[in-house]
């Protein structure tokens, strides 16, 4: 476990600008609020928020997402309060403290929610500051490095499918390619241990000649960039089990067949040099067709950025190279933490965030969307695809996902812009709404008041924002009409005490759910109480159930007559009067 100073020293090589008596006091704390409690492996539990805030420390991160590392569990597993963190560590890592909790309380609810349910919870919980994910995906990638200690089988299963539908897309979204991997590997390895062990024994049977080839390789590719006089930076990286399992499943190719296992990594000075690199090794060695992105000019929608190539290179090696300069390359590894500069203080400006505007738009559409399953289905498509870059005719740049149309540009700008959709120009030029977009567009958008999104544009739309506005447009519709519409009629035959103020509180009860009385009648007087039969008009059918409900529980006896004749009383009188 890493001692405090340890701890302070290593934050300290990155950033000049923290609070060491912050950081002192929250490591104390956590130490003191978990002193008594043990990890499931038996180890004291002091060491889970310590790993936490050291994998935060290697994501080079501020002062106070680190002290929330140590504080995580004080509020769900401790004694400790809100105003009680708040008092100590002020109130930004007290939220950030509550944030973590929020997440946390969810898991232990995975069975009885939906996947879909989960996932919304935790984008809402994630929404205010995205140091509350950061903290809680440094949270589980130590939680998966230590699960063996977990002896129900059933729970570790359950945890590295969260892991692997969750988390690792949500690391993958952020651009954290290194914790990515980590923990789709850790899941892989619990979910499919069988196919983990042949790849992991069938790679270390091959180790040695792999080591070889890359020595080779990398002198090779020394010697001809000192020969064109560039300075670069070479790190072989070998592909994860889990990615080359997944290579194997969607090329249905045997792990023989699958020759670039290892890749390589050139990182130079700036972005003029990278396309140098790619003609130097173009021109000395062939390419493998369909394997060219230019990542740098089209960035991935998490704004990861690298020109990616594959020759076959000396000896007929197959070699994948990434080729990206210095901060690029810190971005791949730390993702949206490389921001964290420290240049003049620890604070980071929210317009260099603005790329995860992503955040926000799951946000706006998990707030206003009724059915949970489609908002899953919305935010795999904001959160897992590639994008293109488009204009407005101001000039305006628009982020869209590849094979996005006009209707997705219209509600990317605004949903009323996309409700009232009616034509558009592509580059000048009248366009049909369902033409795909290319990166450089100008699209200009014209609306008409009278207009509405017909269903079928739903075929046309590749965006999650798109799809729920459509949506959400006809089930609005919908329940209007139906309430503009649909009237039904039903009566309630209740027995109300006979004492001053009941009767108004019934007939108060009736007009507060929204249903209208038609008729009322005293049916029975009796020294206790009145039986009065009341003609409802019924608005909507669920107020109505509420209304029933609130009564009974108002302990009133009540009957409902659901098809009561409009002369029923009158028949009543003669049937007593004959009786008579």
């Amino acid at each position: 476990m890493l001692n405090r100073e340890d701890l302070l020293k290593k934050v300290k090589t990155y950033n000049r600008f923290f609070n060491p008596e912050a950081l002192s006091k929250a490591y104390n704390f956590a130490l003191n609020a978990h002193k008594d409690q043990k990890r499931d492996s038996g180890d004291p539990y002091m060491s889970h928020p310590v790993a936490v805030a050291n994998i935060l420390t290697e994501l080079k991160l501020d002062t106070a997402t680190i002290a929330t590392g140590l504080l995580h569990d004080t509020l769900e597993d401790t004694k400790a309060t809100y105003k009680v963190v708040e008092k100590e560590f002020g109130k930004e890592v007290a939220d950030l403290v509550e944030g973590v909790t929020k997440i946390s309380e969810l898991e232990g609810k995975i069975i009885e929610n939906s996947k879909a349910e989960n996932i919304r919870k935790l984008i809402l919980a994630t929404s205010k500051d995205i140091r509350v994910l950061l903290v809680k995906i440094a949270d589980r990638l130590h939680n998966m490095r230590t699960l063996d200690s977990i002896l129900d089988l059933n729970r570790r299963l359950r945890i590295s499918r969260e892991t692997m539908e969750i988390y690792a897309p949500l690391a993958n979204r952020m651009g954290m390619n290194h914790i990515r991997d980590e923990l789709e590997d850790l899941s892989f390895k619990r979910l499919n241990p069988e196919a983990r062990k042949l790849i992991v024994d069938r790679l270390d049977l091959n180790q040695k000649n792999r080591d070889i080839a890359f020595k080779e390789i990398s002198f090779e590719f020394s010697k001809i960039l000192k020969e064109n006089e560039i300075e670069a930076k070479i790190i072989g990286r070998e592909k994860t089990p889990f990615s080359i399992w997944r290579k194997i499943q969607s090329k249905r190719v045997s792990l023989e067949q699958l020759t670039d296992i290892t890749g390589f990594r050139i990182i130079v000075s700036d972005i003029k040099t990278c396309y140098k690199v790619l003609g130097v090794f173009h021109s000395n060695w062939s390419t493998i067709p369909g394997k060219f992105k230019d990542y740098i000019s089209t960035p991935k929608i998490n704004n990861y950025k690298s020109i990616h190539t594959a020759i076959i290179g000396p000896k007929n090696h197959r070699v994948e190279i990434q080729i990206r300069t210095q901060p690029m390359h810190e971005f791949a590894e730390r993702g949206i933490a490389s921001h964290w500069r420290y240049k003049s203080s620890e604070k980071i400006s929210h317009l260099t965030l603005k790329e995860y505007d992503w955040l926000r738009d799951l946000v706006e559409i998990m707030e206003k969307e009724k059915n949970i399953e489609h908002s899953l289905e919305y935010t795999k498509l904001q959160m897992f695809q590639d994008n293109v870059f488009c204009f407005t005719p101001k000039g305006e740049v628009i982020k869209l996902p590849r094979g996005a149309t006009p209707i997705d540009f219209a509600y990317s700008v605004h949903t009323k812009i996309g409700d009232t959709l009616t034509q558009c120009e592509i580059n000048g030029r009248g366009s049909p709404l369902q033409s795909v977009l290319k990166n450089g567009d100008l699209v200009n958008i014209i609306n008409s008041k009278n207009s509405y999104p017909p269903l079928q544009w739903l075929t046309y739309t590749r965006t999650g924002k798109a799809r729920a506005a459509i949506r959400r447009y006809w089930q609005n519709k919908s329940s209007n009409k139906q309430d503009s519409e649909k009237k039904y009629m039903s009566s309630l035959c209740i027995k109300i005490p006979n004492m001053p103020g009941k009767l108004g509180e019934v007939s108060s009860l009736i007009g507060f759910h929204q249903n209208n009385i038609i008729n009322m009648e005293i049916i029975e007087k009796k020294k206790d109480y009145l039986e009065f039969i009341f003609d409802i008009q019924i608005n909507n059918l669920k107020n109505y159930k509420n209304l029933i409900s609130e009564l009974k529980l108002k302990e009133y006896k009540l009957k409902v007559i659901r098809h009561r004749k409009k002369d029923a009383l009158l028949r009543r009188i003669f049937k007593n009067f004959k009786r008579n």
